[in-house]
């Protein structure tokens, strides 16, 4: 397991996994078209817009003993704060229990936030360089918005959490009835992948219902046709490690899932080859924390119109 270091100067344009993926998904041209999205960062008045707007995120990060985790953070708008064209604050506390609490400065940390509601989605990768309180700041290395593609649209709401807290947290390394119910009914979930170089990177999943599996070896989800860059497949080449985020809008409570990743490359339309790529991801679990509960709540939900039907 790779341990936090410090941060080295922003990387640009594709690494070695993301190239490696592209040639072997033969899309190595339509990505090269779309790799100016990965240069330099500039935070635009209109992406500073968006971002002050926004009342969800979520951010894959190291623990204190190196593990990679991926958790949400809710806040009102103006909780996310550009200040300035390369730096972004965050002014939220990572509640007791939650893995991340305590999240360490000197690490590179991936962020995606989702505006459910419209369909829209910003990943900020970058440096933390302050953490503490209820403040962290990001020296944003890759900031781009994603397609809307299965992003399931939903009204969220805030909402008081009634007797919630850590005691009611559990941590472990085997699912219970209760989480397997969860990720069999999730038609979300976001994944945190890290390059050994680069840093941790925020990623959003959307399907329908199901779309996500469990069977006797583990987790395993297809992958769909998506913008060609590769940015999670392309760090799971390189480095496994792997950590989910599974949330129940209707109640708040979630699950985090940390362990490791493979890429199964296999004839396209296969039993549960869904997006019809050849490619299923398999994740097998070492550590879980369950029962944390987001103050928010779902008050509508319309699947995304163009969920693929699963396959098996």
């Amino acid at each position: 397991m790779t341990m936090i270091g410090t941060p080295q100067l922003a990387d640009v344009g594709f690494h070695a996994g993301e190239l490696a993926v592209q040639r072997q998904a033969g899309v190595t041209i339509d990505a090269a078209r779309l790799s100016g999205m990965l240069g330099p960062v500039t935070l635009t008045a209109r992406m500073a817009g968006f971002l002050s707007d926004r009342t969800f995120l979520v951010i894959s990060g190291r623990d204190r003993s190196g593990r990679l985790w991926t958790s949400p953070l809710v806040g009102r708008p103006g909780f996310l704060e550009v200040l300035s064209d390369t730096s972004v604050a965050v002014h939220a506390v990572i509640p007791p229990g939650d893995p991340l609490r305590g999240l360490q400065a000197g690490q590179k940390i991936g962020m995606v936030t989702v505006e459910f509601a419209t369909r829209r989605r910003v990943r900020i990768n970058g440096a933390l360089t302050v953490s503490g309180g209820d403040l962290l700041v990001v020296d944003v290395e890759q900031a781009f918005g994603n397609c809307p593609q299965y992003i399931q649209q939903r009204v969220l709401v805030p909402d008081e959490i009634d007797g919630a807290g850590s005691e009611h947290v559990r941590h472990g390394s085997t699912l219970s009835m209760e989480d397997r119910e969860l990720i069999s009914a999730a038609d979300t979930f976001f994944l945190g992948t890290v390059n050994p170089e680069r840093g941790s990177d925020a990623s959003h999943r959307g399907g329908p219902s199901g779309f996500v599996r469990i069977d006797g070896h583990g987790l395993w989800w297809p992958d769909y046709q998506g913008n060609n860059l590769f940015n999670s497949f392309g760090n799971i080449t390189v480095n496994p490690e792997a950590a989910l985020l599974v949330i129940d809008f209707a109640t708040g409570k979630s699950l985090q899932l940390s362990g490791t990743t493979q890429i199964e490359w296999g004839e396209p339309g296969r039993p549960g080859d869904d997006g019809h790529t050849g490619r299923i991801a398999r994740f097998t679990l070492q550590r879980l924390v369950a029962g944390q509960v987001l103050p928010v709540r779902e008050i509508t939900h319309t699947p995304y119109p163009r969920n693929l039907a699963l396959t098996d």
